[in-house]
């Protein structure tokens, strides 16, 4: 991993890439938005550097958080990163689906500006987060 952390985020909704952008304006890292999951794989693949953590959107199209995580899983180019889903609507119930996908962890939407980067420490040193309520 290189001094700063690159980032990917996969978000269709505006304001939630804002946030994100905000949030990680004053962190040591690299943010890299995609906008849809059209394409996915493919230009996950094409980024340079790969990415140390990747954030995906739940209920997302054309490819929702958990046809990604299959695509990340399957292509061992990404094993050992962490990718966490962002969602604004799990329950309880949902998590064990989320880890049996494959997901490192759970962020529920609206992020916490006062936490995101304690909580983004952790993650990039190997935690897995499970923070469903916001």
């Amino acid at each position: 991993m290189n001094d700063q952390p690159m980032i990917l985020y996969v978000e269709d909704d505006s304001r939630s890439r804002r946030v994100m952008e905000m949030m990680t304006r004053d962190m040591n890292v690299s943010l890299t938005l995609f906008e849809h999951s059209a394409n996915f794989l493919t230009r996950v693949l094409d980024l340079q550097p790969p990415p140390d953590v990747i954030f995906l959107d739940i209920h997302m199209k054309p490819h929702t958080g958990f046809e990604m995580i299959e695509m990340l899983r399957e292509s061992h180019q990404f094993d050992g990163i962490p990718v966490i889903a962002m969602t604004a609507s799990v329950m309880n119930e949902e998590v064990q689906q989320l880890k049996t996908a494959g997901f490192d962890g759970c962020l529920a939407k609206p992020l916490d500006f006062d936490a995101f980067p304690e909580m983004f420490d952790r993650i990039i040193n190997g935690e897995k987060i499970w923070r469903i309520v916001s």
